[in-house]
């Protein structure tokens, strides 16, 4: 499922941005097809790396070598979050792909937890700002509302909805 900025930028306002986000669910019996899809050295991606994320349910990092580009692949936890957001998950088509998108109201809550995590992120705070303002109409509120509280980031939630311009 694509998260952060590039889910972010497809919701709200597009942006510029070093990584792809993915939240996956794979099995350690995954990690080896996944290496040599992305052989090396065109791309680096280490085995052992997937086999931590999948025990730790950390992430790793797939990079192509020849343009820096980056994926981060997250593990899906077994958080509450986690899994309502996975399970909410909708396909959309990018480029002639269809791809895996976290909700506009998973967006959003996921960028205002990183941002209270980083310390404040006003890039963070402005992504989930400009999604707000752009899918407002088919926002779920209960639902924001409800997972801000639960993710302690009611205020930061109660700040965005002050500094919204919606139409």
């Amino acid at each position: 499922m694509v998260t952060g900025s590039v889910a972010s930028s497809l919701q709200g306002e597009p942006r510029s941005t070093h990584d792809i986000d993915l939240v996956v669910a794979i099995e350690r019996t995954d990690a080896k097809k996944l290496v040599e899809a992305f052989p090396s050295p065109g791309f680096y991606l280490d085995e052992k790396s997937i086999m931590d994320a999948i025990r730790r349910q950390g992430m790793f990092n797939l990079i192509d070598v020849n343009s820096g580009d980056k994926v981060d692949f997250w593990m899906l936890t077994n958080d509450p979050f986690d899994q309502s957001r996975f399970a909410r998950r909708y396909t959309e088509e990018v480029s002639g792909m269809r791809i895996a998108v976290s909700s506009p109201e998973d967006t959003i809550l996921a960028k205002l937890r990183w941002a209270k995590l980083s310390g404040g992120s006003e890039k963070q705070f402005t992504d989930a700002l400009r999604v707000y303002e752009v899918q407002f109409t088919k926002l779920d509120m209960d639902y924001l509302h409800r997972w801000a509280k639960k993710l302690d980031v009611a205020s930061m939630f109660q700040t965005l909805q002050g500094e919204a311009e919606v139409i």
